[in-house]
């Protein structure tokens, strides 16, 4: 047997690694053209949770412009739809109060009204109190809560604001627990019937009439509570008081009491009085002592220099003697 040559070796090499190429580039040519034919699964076979293409797959008609593609969770692409779904389904609870300044109680609350019942809502309650200058009336307004906004509008154009006050409270969960324990008690209550159906002693049949009575009564106060926060969550709450201006005499008037001018001129003469007996209490404790102790050191020093002869007494001038005649 003869071994090929160096030449013929170096050829041999050189077309294995030519060989190694060609296959390299018919590879990579393979993969880099997958993308373009991944589109069609989409049309024509049904994709898998994976993204693969399943084996014997039927043509699949091609979706609807802007439906998103479903992914293996059965969920959306955009979660927009849930998330708008979600906020529909919500339930929510809304007071408020609202004070205004109207120039005529009566128009406003006839105008507040009309306002209200053309927008589906109602009155709730409402008082109205006057003292000769000027009317207060409050009113309860239950509004539709898709119409929440527009009725704050309304209302607020009525008069000046002189003060609000809103707030919310969702009940989507308590609402759902509600009705889950009713389906509960409904089940157990099916359940008793059919109990008592089949009872055969009658100190059976009256413990499950009993039990009967407790579950049904149970029903009905978890349904009176859900049919309660519903209402609630359909029907807003909003407490109005429209009040009027006080006249600008009626409030000078108002605004002046004797007792409490009387209040403060004794406060006045209180204050004086204290100020005098401080200064009296101040004279006679510090400066009393002070100037007594002044004078009797001056008298002292007078007497000290009167002895020693530096102060003496002038004798007072003799009278002019009579001329003589």
């Amino acid at each position: 047997m003869r071994f090929p040559t160096s030449g013929a070796r170096r050829t041999l090499v050189l077309f294995l690694i030519l060989t190694a190429l060609a296959s390299l580039a018919a590879a990579c040519g393979s993969s880099a053209a997958a993308p373009a034919g991944a589109a069609a699964p989409a049309e024509g076979q049904a994709v898998g949770g994976d993204g693969s293409a399943a084996r014997g797959g039927t043509s699949a008609a091609p979706a609807a412009p802007g439906v998103g593609v479903t992914g293996s969770n059965g969920s959306n692409g955009s979660n927009g739809g849930k998330d708008a779904a979600f906020r529909d389904d919500a339930k929510i609870i809304r007071t408020g109060s609202l004070q205004l300044d109207v120039k005529d109680v009566k128009a406003s609350l006839r105008s507040a009204r009309d306002t209200i019942v053309g927008m589906g809502g109602y009155v709730g309650a409402s008082q109205q109190s006057s003292d000769g200058t000027s009317i207060v009336a409050t009113v309860t307004y239950r509004i539709p809560v898709d119409r929440w906004e527009g009725a704050l509008d309304a209302l607020r154009a009525l008069g000046d604001e002189i003060g609000e006050q809103t707030d919310a409270a969702e009940v989507t969960d308590q609402i759902v627990d509600l009705g889950a324990r009713i389906r509960n008690l409904q089940a157990s209550e099916t359940a008793l019937v059919r109990h008592a159906a089949d009872a055969a002693k009658i100190a059976d049949l009256l413990e499950i009439e009993t039990r009967l009575t407790d579950v049904r009564g149970q029903i009905e106060q978890l349904t009176a509570q859900q049919k309660n926060l519903q209402d609630q969550a359909a029907y807003a709450t909003l407490a109005v008081t429209f009040g009027t201006e006080v006249a600008a005499v009626t409030k000078a008037a108002e605004q002046w009491d004797p007792k409490n001018e009387v209040d403060r001129a004794g406060a006045s003469l209180i204050g004086f009085l204290q100020t005098l007996t401080t200064a009296g209490i101040w004279f006679a404790i510090v400066w009393l002592p002070v100037l007594t102790a002044l004078a009797i050191v001056v008298g002292i020093g007078i007497f000290i220099a009167r002895r020693l002869g530096f102060l003496r007494r002038s004798d007072p001038p003799l009278p002019p003697a009579p001329a003589e005649g």
